[in-house]
This record gives structure tokens, C-alpha cells and sequence, in this order.
């Protein structure tokens, strides 16, 4: 899995990072980043975060 935010439309809120601190975190612009791809087990909590993101900027690719 592939994960990636447009950070045009990112508010900053961590919904992601709180969600799956694995792969997302709030980087010092104070907007979302991908830090690290998902690992197997991780790949639940990123889809988790992808569908709760309130505007819709993470997206998930197989």
C-alpha cells in the first residue's frame, strides 16, 4: 500500500497522526506528511485514517 496527503487542503487538524502515528505526523509547517509507508500491519489504522479525514487529503493506493 501507498499513501499519500495533498497538503493543499490540509488543515493541520492530526486526526491522521493520532490514528496511525506510524505513518502520519504533523510536520513543522503544521500540516499532515507521510513519514513512513505502511507495513502490513499497519496498512488498517491508514485506510482508518484515510476515511475519518475530514477533507478528504490522505489517499491510499494499492
Amino acid at each position: 500500500m501507498k499513501v499519500k496527503i495533498d497538503k493543499s487542503g490540509c488543515i493541520g487538524c492530526g486526526l491522521c497522526a493520532g490514528t496511525c502515528p506510524e505513518v502520519f505526523r504533523i510536520g513543522e509547517e503544521g500540516l499532515a506528511e507521510v513519514y513512513a509507508q505502511p507495513t502490513g500491519e499497519e496498512e488498517a489504522s491508514a485506510r482508518e485514517a484515510e476515511e475519518n479525514c475530514p477533507v478528504s487529503v490522505i489517499q491510499t493506493a494499492e
